[in-house]
């Protein structure tokens, strides 16, 4: 098991030191740029004021994103599901 390694981010031009490890490097550094720019643009372009509403704003928006991908992934599996038995069944029907 490898050890953690500190990694520094900004965010809103305040500085996190945060343990991750080291595989996981690039994507905590990736992450929080993708945070730091969402945050900029709710602070830049809102009316909300304050850096923890900021970042509470942030987090909600990034699961909601989730949330609608998870439900589109799983209505596409459900669809490809049905497409797939059906393209089973005219085959068994071509083979019969």
């Amino acid at each position: 098991m490898s050890q953690s390694v500190a990694v520094d981010v900004h965010l809103l031009d305040k500085e996190y030191r945060v343990m991750c490890p080291p595989e996981e490097r690039d994507a905590l550094i990736a992450s929080a740029r993708q945070l730091d720019a969402r945050m900029r643009d709710i602070r830049d372009h809102g009316r909300v004021i304050g850096t923890e509403r900021i970042a509470v704003m942030a987090a909600l928006n990034f699961v909601h994103e989730l949330m609608q991908r998870e439900t589109n992934q799983h209505e596409f599996d459900q669809d490809l599901g049905k497409r797939l038995r059906r393209l089973t069944q005219r085959i068994d029907e071509a083979l019969a």
